[in-house]
């Protein structure tokens, strides 16, 4: 397994058939060896800074029917809640005064906002902080509409691919969807110029080693600026309640292998990762990531923002996640950073410099 890691390491790629038997054969000693890996690649790019993104839930109406999302439009039992662009601004307000430099609206596909209405949000957060990133994380749209959003301000979109297997992808989602229909419009986002993110979940049904294998060799393909991952987490209203979470240990071993393929890129520790264990943002910045994403959405609406169960931070004032956050991060030697924290591409030649991308 060593070699495998070292080979990844040096080509930052590896065959579809060299990830899953990564996966499958990895012995602690070999988890031990790659997490070691990436935290130095992690720290010759970035040393020990963290960069935050203030999180926005603006919407939790969504057309779509996933079959493992709280949001889901079946779910009756949902409060479906809709923030005003008054709403939104006044978070950002909060946000930049807590240092926040980055600002990421995220919802479900939610029709009732036109693209009008996203133009407008984005002008109007750039109007007012213009040394802030957007980010938009608002599902599949024409290009078109990614073009407008570009235009109107936005910097960065966030569109997790779920699973680049074909058959697992119509395993989780309805026939309305489609795997062909979701990579296109993260390669639109590619060519429009956005700094784009992907992802998936780790242990979702019916996920094989082999699944993960063709969404690492997805990523290595794509080359995103950005890659979430974390456990599959179950919701109490949708089809999957019943299935188990997702591994622990195997998000922080994929973590460390992203870190390796992508050196410079910009890896959060999710929120699903601190959800399922209490140290595990903490554990996700050890393992290789980079990001973390505090909540600045109106504690009124958290709650109801529920894509899995048991989701921390729902309770919190912003200023308390924040503060929260910066503390678990120096419990790990690590610091919280004011700056937008943009991707910042590389050639092989620039690995020889220290800290390359901490602005």
């Amino acid at each position: 397994m060593k070699e495998l890691i070292d080979i990844l390491k040096r080509d930052r790629n590896l065959l579809p058939k060299e990830f899953a038997a990564l996966i499958n054969g990895m012995t602690n000693e070999d988890a031990l060896y790659l997490k070691e890996q990436a935290y130095k690649v992690k720290e010759q790019f970035f040393g020990n800074k963290v960069f935050t993104r203030g999180l926005i839930e603006f919407t939790n109406y969504c057309k779509n029917d996933c079959y493992y999302c709280g949001i889901r439009r079946s779910n009756v039992n949902a409060v479906r809640y809709r923030l005003t662009l008054e709403d939104i601004l006044s978070c950002c307000e909060e946000g930049y005064k807590l240092g926040f430099r980055t600002f990421v609206l995220q919802g479900g596909e939610d029709l009732r906002y036109t693209d009008e209405d996203i133009e407008e949000i984005c002008c109007s957060i750039k109007n007012k902080y213009p040394d802030c990133a957007i980010t938009l994380s608002i599902g599949e749209k024409s290009y078109d509409s990614y073009k407008r959003y570009k235009e109107a301000g936005a910097d960065r979109y966030l569109l997790r691919h779920e699973t680049a297997d074909e058959e697992h992808y119509r395993l989780l989602h309805p026939d309305s969807l489609s795997l062909k229909e979701r990579k296109q419009c993260l390669w639109n986002l590619k060519e429009l110029g956005y700094q784009v993110g992907t992802g998936f979940m780790v242990g979702s049904p019916y996920q094989t080693p082999q699944c993960i294998a063709k969404d690492l060799a997805f990523i290595k393909e794509l080359e995103p600026a950005m890659v979430g991952i974390g456990p599959f987490l179950p919701h109490h209203d949708t089809p999957f309640k019943d299935y188990p979470k997702g591994s622990y240990e195997l998000t922080l071993r994929l973590i460390s292998i992203i870190r390796l393929m992508i050196p410079n890129g910009l890896i959060p520790a999710t929120t699903a990762l601190g959800t399922i264990h209490p140290k595990g943002r903490e554990e996700g910045i050890s393992w290789g990531a980079n990001v973390v994403m505090p909540n600045l959405s109106p504690v009124r609406v958290r709650k109801q923002y529920e894509l899995y169960d048991n989701k921390i931070c729902t309770g919190d004032e912003a200023a308390e996640c924040r503060f929260c956050l910066e503390r678990r991060m120096l419990s790990v030697g690590h610091e919280i950073v004011t700056a937008r924290g943009d991707f910042i591409p590389y050639t092989f030649e620039a690995e020889g410099k220290e800290n390359i991308c901490t602005m």
